[in-house]
């Protein structure tokens, strides 16, 4: 059976009011909905938006869950993957069965595996309409879609079209589908977290559709101005009335469904700092129950106890889950580090990503920030009572350029977006080593691979929780375009036949370096480090250099698992030898090196030739030296000298 709702009442859009018969609209509260049953194709009479149905579920759809239980990983202990679940395998190179859906990532969630990934961040999987941007594209040939997702239509139901089942079984085959990925992920020791949306609907502005929330009550669902305009904080033409006491139930009810039906792990929510404005409607007896003296908040004011916020971290389901806030709006509002957390809600840490790029490359006067990122950033989360594992370290993701894109590209190349390369970010803080695109001399592409593993071990050795961007792990480009919301194509389609060129090379190295991160007690810590764990150096020991022109960060961590490791980047232009602390005793031996070509820049214990390219260190380290190329940065570890 599948249904839907028509609303009687006054359509008055200068009063907020959009109730019209004619339209059937879907229930917020569906659990499938019902549409085109192929991803991107058109509906009939070469329709769009053709109508939508919700689908009652039938009592007899069950699902075999063979005991799965949340994971419950501590937060300090992931490793997060940013991923798209179309693109993952809709590429030919895949190889799978089901490209492009919930199953055919489920046969490729080994390779996450492999990766060292407990931990996937699926870009949205509410039911949206990647037609929503429909049009031809003539720079590509082809048609540019809504791909990244970002524009719900309902929150309730997982995207018909990433199933291979389709619109099969009325909408329901979706639903066992996604929880087939959930189970899987789980066996493989993999927790789901969910990207939801629940700043804006896929409604837009006065010009836009009534497909559901507008139609029921569009005053109560969405931030309006006194004669009926929409807020748009969100930069997509409505704002999410997050506040309301009626919708943020919605929204309570709608997360609980997806922990408790559908066994996800948590969430990332988008544009999080629209969730901490007051809404529309707004008044003490509407949000409270009673008056308060003296009360006047202007519509979306930031309030410092958000009544959604406040109900989600006391919640007897959600406060167990991953609450990851992206802690800023399209108005303006930045709250990274200062976002209402509860003590549970952590942060996609924004600053980390600029500062670490801007560092690396070699950028003056960031080498104290840069050294507050490797400990988690106290000084964003310590004074307010919160852990390093509240932020969430990231150098790239899917907004933004690729990490090969990040040393390849100055300025970003979004010409294939058919907007003139008017759209994307203009401050990126990238670096193309010297050479602008792709095609560039052969000591410009070893400094670019150098400066990838450089990001990726920087990442693997801050405390903090890392998080890895999909195709990040192999060196996927997206041609210099930092902005790639609207390709169904190879632009966004994580090439497997890539992969595997880099399998002995690059890819190697990050699964060694995400396994000697799980190894080691000392990054991952439940608390900052302190001086009795880690000690900051210079080019000497024990005279670190923090001045504006430094660009040479060097530690020592303690380790209970490893014993002590020295570890230093030399983002200068050039090289250094720099002088190891002293260890009575024992002796520095090398394990990471990122200016040495694979398989020497991790020397791993099952490298073939492993004992002579120690040996061609011996000369350096017998001195208690260590020589260091320009952009490079080494992990070194403690043994003892069996020459004493």
């Amino acid at each position: 059976m599948v249904y839907g709702y028509r609303f009687d009442g006054s359509f008055s859009p200068e009063d907020g009011l959009y109730f019209d018969s004619s339209k059937i609209l879907i229930d917020p509260y569906a659990k499938a909905v019902v549409s085109r049953g192929e991803y991107g194709a058109l509906g009939p009479d070469e329709e769009c938006w053709p109508q939508m149905a919700c689908v009652v579920p039938s009592i007899n759809d069950e699902f075999d869950w063979e005991g799965d239980l949340p994971l419950k990983f501590p937060q300090r202990d992931l490793v997060i993957y940013e991923m798209h679940v179309r693109g993952f395998t809709r590429h030919e190179s895949s190889n799978s069965k089901f490209p492009g859906t919930y199953r055919g990532l489920v046969e490729k969630l080994d390779h996450l595996k492999k990766l060292g990934i407990n931990c996937i961040e699926l870009m949205p999987c509410h039911e949206f309409n990647e037609l929503e941007y429909y049009s031809y594209n003539s720079v590509l040939g082809d048609y540019k879609v809504n791909f990244w997702g970002y524009s719900t239509i309902n929150y309730f139901s997982p995207m018909a079209r990433y199933s291979s089942a389709g619109v099969g079984k009325y909408g329901l085959g979706a639903v066992n589908e996604f929880k087939y990925l959930v189970r899987e992920a789980h066996k493989r020791g993999i927790e789901v977290i969910m990207d939801v949306v629940f700043n804006h609907t896929a409604e837009g502005n006065e010009n836009g559709p009534i497909l559901s929330f507008r139609g029921l009550d569009n005053s109560v669902f969405y931030m309006l101005a006194p004669k009926g305009e929409f807020y748009n904080y969100s930069g997509c033409g409505n704002t999410f009335n997050c506040n309301h006491p009626i919708v943020r139930q919605f929204i309570l009810d709608c997360l609980r469904y997806w922990v408790t039906e559908m066994h996800v792990d948590g969430f990332r929510f988008d544009l999080a700092s629209i969730l901490t404005r007051s809404s529309s409607l707004w008044d003490a007896v509407n949000v409270y129950g009673d008056a308060i003296e003296g009360e006047a908040i202007t519509i979306g004011t930031p309030l410092s106890s958000p009544p959604l916020i406040d109900m989600i971290s006391n919640d007897p389901i959600l406060h167990g889950v991953k609450l990851i806030a992206e802690a800023w709006d399209c108005g303006g509002l930045y709250q990274v580090g200062i976002f209402p957390h509860w003590g549970i809600w952590s942060e996609w840490n924004g600053k980390y990503r600029d500062i670490v790029r801007q560092f690396i490359k070699g950028t003056d006067g960031f080498a104290g920030a840069f050294a507050e990122c490797l400990c988690g950033s106290p000084n964003l989360y310590q004074e307010g009572g919160r852990k390093p594992w509240n932020s969430i370290n990231f150098v790239c993701a899917h907004d933004g350029f690729t990490l090969a894109d990040l040393v390849t590209y100055n300025s970003k190349h979004n010409l294939a977006n058919g907007e003139d390369n008017k759209d994307g970010e203009n401050h990126n803080n990238s670096w193309n080593c010297g050479q602008e695109g792709e095609f560039a001399s052969i000591s410009v592409k070893k400094l670019r691979r150098r400066q990838m593993r450089n990001f990726f071990l920087c990442l693997m050795v801050s405390q903090g929780v890392p998080m890895i961007y999909m195709g990040d792990e192999y060196g996927h480009t997206k041609g210099g375009n930092n902005n790639t919301y609207c390709h169904d194509n190879f632009i966004n389609y994580f090439r497997w036949d890539k992969m595997e060129e880099a399998e002995s090379d690059f890819f190697r190295y990050c699964c060694l370096m995400t396994k000697f991160r799980h190894e080691c007690e000392s990054l991952g810590l439940n608390d900052f480090p302190t001086a009795e764990r880690l000690q900051w150096h210079g080019h000497t020991p024990a005279t670190p250099d923090w001045s504006d022109t430094s660009r040479f960060v060097a530690f020592t961590l303690i380790d209970s698992v490893k014993g002590e490791l020295y570890i230093a980047f030399n983002a200068s232009h050039i090289g250094v030898t720099v002088a190891l602390p002293e260890r009575p005793g024992y002796r520095w031996e090398p394990l990471v090196d990122t200016s040495k070509a694979a398989p020497y820049d991790f020397l791993s214990d099952d490298l073939a030739d492993r004992d002579t390219a120690v040996r061609q260190y011996a000369h350096f380290l017998d001195s208690n030296l260590y020589p260091m190329l320009s952009y490079s940065s080494i992990i070194l570890s403690l043994s003892p000298d069996d020459n004493i």
